[in-house]
């Protein structure tokens, strides 16, 4: 008989993804039991527990010493989530990430072999995947309606996180800019769709040498650009499909480009935003001249942030395989560093890793229930 306790939950990082996204959905869900934040600042940590409602607070020692927290939900910088990712299993904790998974393939593949070793569960964000628009383009993707994929584009453009955010510097600091910042919503939402990558291109560059804070008490103050800021690259699929992906903080316009667009023997579908879990799935069929909303299949239109941690509780308290993986986030990982090589090389590089194409999620399943 499946056991389906409650998995005890703690949060590590205490900023507005986790006040606004990760608390309130994480609450959707039976299988998850919030019993315990952290912060590298002990007393931001325990006004966010009185805020929100959550039994305890304490250091991240505290927290990770706690023998009855299962799962740890680490929620800091990029530039954290290894190193707490390792504190975490090493005290003997399953661990869920936000995305990136890593910022280099050396910090990534520790994280996986330690999991390994202590027999312990490792998911990665975004689960933005499990929601409705990504899995209803599936759904009708694997029926068929536009045949044969044999190619698309992705982009995403924005002027840059500076104007709104008020202390952007790790996002143009090693592990930032836009691949490693929204490359994960897009790289996990197309190995969802078409399986792993095998082969990229890429060609990069940075707008701006600096960048000035737009908000917050550090207006106006002027921070470095470390990292590529604008890149274009080619993806080869391992199913034969090829898609151009642009991922920019340098277009200060925006774009009307389709978030990601596949072209079928068939005919062509647009798939919805991968940063959010809702939107239409539209489909143009061979012969055709206008595009059709195809209907939606799957629940979890609004806020699916925190899917990912319930179906990795549930596959911890059944044994069956997680979607938002380690796996996945390696092989994702893997791609945007093979991205910045081949621009930095100027040449075609192969893709050593790959994974699974993660298995669908059930569209006949009301919200905060998964599939044991």
């Amino acid at each position: 008989m499946s056991d389906h306790r409650p998995v005890r939950i703690a949060l590590i990082g205490c900023g507005d993804i986790a006040r606004k996204a990760y608390v309130p959905n994480c609450r959707r869900f039976p299988i998850l039991d919030l019993v315990a934040c952290a912060d590298l600042d002990a007393a931001r940590a325990q006004a966010f527990a009185k805020e929100l409602n959550i039994p305890r607070s304490g250091t991240v020692e505290e927290i990770l010493a706690d023998p009855s927290i299962e799962l740890v939900v680490n929620l800091t910088v990029p530039q954290a989530h290894a190193a707490v990712d390792l504190a975490a299993l090493t005290a003997g904790k399953h661990v869920y990430s936000e995305k990136p998974f890593a910022i280099s393939r050396a910090e990534g593949q520790a994280v996986v072999d330690l999991a390994r070793q202590r027999g312990l569960r490792v998911g990665c964000a975004p689960d933005t995947v499990l929601g409705c628009g990504v899995q209803t383009a599936r759904q009708h993707l694997d029926a068929g309606v536009i045949g044969r994929v044999v190619g698309g584009t992705c982009t995403m453009v924005c002027g840059g996180h500076e104007s709104w955010h008020p202390s952007p510097d790790f996002y143009y600091a090693a592990g930032g800019g836009p691949l490693f910042d929204m490359g994960p919503y897009y790289l996990h939402a197309l190995i969802t769709l078409l399986g792993p990558v095998t082969r990229v291109a890429g060609m990069s560059s940075a707008a701006h040498a600096q960048r000035t804070i737009g908000s917050g008490p550090r207006r106006g103050q002027v921070i470095p650009v470390d990292v590529p800021t604008h890149l274009t690259a080619l993806l080869a699929f391992a199913g034969g499909s090829q898609v151009t992906m642009t991922m920019s903080f340098d277009g200060g316009g925006g774009t009307s480009l389709p978030n990601i667009e596949l072209l079928g023997t068939e005919g062509s579908m647009q798939v919805p935003d991968p940063n959010g879990t809702n939107g239409p799935v539209m489909v143009r069929r061979r012969g055709l001249h206008g595009w059709t909303e195809y209907q939606r299949t799957h629940p979890y239109r609004e806020g699916a942030r925190g899917v990912g941690v319930a179906d990795l509780a549930m596959a911890i308290r059944t044994g069956r395989p997680h979607r938002a993986d380690d796996a996945v986030a390696m092989h994702a990982l893997d791609v945007m560093v093979a991205v910045h090589e081949a621009a930095t090389a100027g040449r075609t590089l192969d893709v050593a890793s790959t994974c699974p194409r993660p298995a669908a999620m059930r569209a006949d399943l009301p919200e905060g229930t998964l599939d044991g």
